[in-house]
């Protein structure tokens, strides 16, 4: 009687639904949050988190401006989010429709980007931030209108080789904007919206908010002593007329939700396919880029930009991004979870950070996780966000597993031991002469 009625009170207590989500530890993003507000990192933020393909936390924090209470439904300037959610996933729709592939040189679309030793750029470098290219140019390359910006883009010099090192570019994104229009034959913020945003539903998301949308936009900052409000905070976009490749896109929680699931379910959501399982794993599947670090066509995967993946989410298994107003996203598709993270902390001043939100988020989403609790596989993981190290098991006496097959132990062959070229070898300190016998067999 005392046994099952323990049980019954153990049932009753247990955080773990039939996800196996640890809804007790998940609830723990409370208190990270109002820390950060309080210690003026940002005056409010909205976070969600996805499992198994549902929205399980859905919370918003703090205020807009100070006074304004920040809502669930407020529109954010997504600022660089830009680059994978409209512009990557753009480039992969326009893989899809036999229009560009990665390895295409952008000279190729554009022939003017060629000039100053650019010829041999790729799209997949430009993807990946490895094509040489500056981080941001020159903003007066931007005061005479958009057509002259890209003219002045096309004639930049590389800083370095193309493909020899990994250096975040919001002009690479710019130029790959730019052939989004060219090769889809219309605006960036059309395109996307015909073939991303549409299909998913996100009706809050886009380029240049309407009117009603800037009522629950998010401000920013200050332009010219005005406040910026439901116009894109990066001056660069500004100067191009607020659609660019590299940031420019405004959107909620929610939108970003369906955004991710889409991306958890392999490129489809409510029966409309965005992309197909073999262009998801291209845009997503991480690759090396110089001189260390893991980044795939339009995400990051390891870099030193990765923070929010916080500390338990295994590096390489997931990917993401930020973006400079505050915002971010991570992805982590073996246990079936991704965390959005929306704040305007650049309210406060372009110095204050949400890094450690991010990072603390993260850690906490991924602790509440039931691979996080078990490991992935079943098995240990390791040291948290690090990869796991292979595990290689010493052979007993003179026999060995077989290879390939390393988890049966009743698969086991005799060694035979070959000698040296120069017909010696020391085993147990002393030398064995070869075709003597030996306790283990013949030598």
């Amino acid at each position: 009687m005392f046994r099952a009625s323990l049980l019954v009170s153990l049932l009753i207590a247990a955080p773990v639904f039939a996800d196996g989500l640890d809804r007790e530890r998940l609830a723990r993003i409370d208190a990270a949050v109002e820390a950060a507000i309080k210690l003026g990192d940002c005056p409010g933020a909205v976070v969600l988190v996805v499992h198994g393909d549902e929205v399980v936390y859905r919370k918003a924090f703090g205020t807009r401006d100070g006074s304004t209470p920040m809502t669930l439904d407020t529109v954010f300037d997504l600022a660089s989010i830009t680059k994978p959610v409209a512009t990557a996933t753009s480039v992969m729709v326009l893989i899809e429709q036999g229009k560009l592939r990665l390895s295409d040189k952008v000279a190729k679309h554009w022939p003017a980007f060629a000039a100053n030793g650019k010829q041999d750029v790729t799209i997949e470098q430009c993807l990946l931030h490895t094509a040489g290219l500056t981080a941001d140019n020159a903003i007066a390359d931007f005061v005479d209108g958009k057509q002259k910006a890209f003219a002045n883009i096309a004639a930049l010099k590389l800083e370095t080789p193309a493909g020899t090192r990994f250096r975040y570019s919001d002009v690479g994104f710019l130029v790959l904007g730019e052939l989004v229009e060219r090769l889809g034959g219309m605006p960036l913020n059309v395109f996307a919206r015909k073939h991303v945003f549409d299909p998913l539903k996100m009706g809050d998301s886009g380029y240049l908010p309407a009117e009603e949308l800037k009522k629950r936009c998010a401000p920013t900052g200050k332009r010219y002593g005005q406040t910026i409000s439901g116009e894109v905070h990066d001056p660069r976009s500004f100067a191009v007329g607020g659609v660019a490749g590299h940031a420019g896109l405004f959107g909620t929680a929610d939108d970003l939700a369906r955004y991710c699931r889409m991306l958890l379910r392999g490129g489809e959501l409510d029966g409309k396919r965005v992309l197909s399982p073999l262009t998801m794993k291209l845009f997503t599947e991480g690759r090396s880029v110089p001189p260390t670090g893991l980044r795939s066509p339009g995400w990051d995967v390891d870099t030193s930009f990765t923070a929010q993946r916080g500390e338990l989410f295994p590096a390489g298994d997931g990917f993401g991004h930020t973006g400079f107003t505050g915002t971010s996203v991570w992805v982590d598709p073996p246990s079936k979870t991704a965390v959005v993270i929306l704040t305007n902390r650049t309210l406060l001043g372009e110095k204050v950070s949400v890094a450690e939100l991010r990072r603390q988020v993260g850690t906490i989403v991924a602790s509440a996780t039931p691979l996080s609790r078990q490991g992935r596989g079943g098995k240990d993981v390791g040291r948290p966000g690090r990869p796991r190290p292979r595990q290689v098991r010493p052979a007993q006496g003179p026999y060995r597993r077989a290879r390939h097959q390393p988890h049966r132990p009743h698969r086991l062959r005799r060694v035979r031991h070959r000698p040296f070229a120069h017909g010696r070898r020391r085993e147990a300190g002393r030398a064995v002469q070869p075709g003597t016998r030996h306790p283990w067999g013949i030598r």
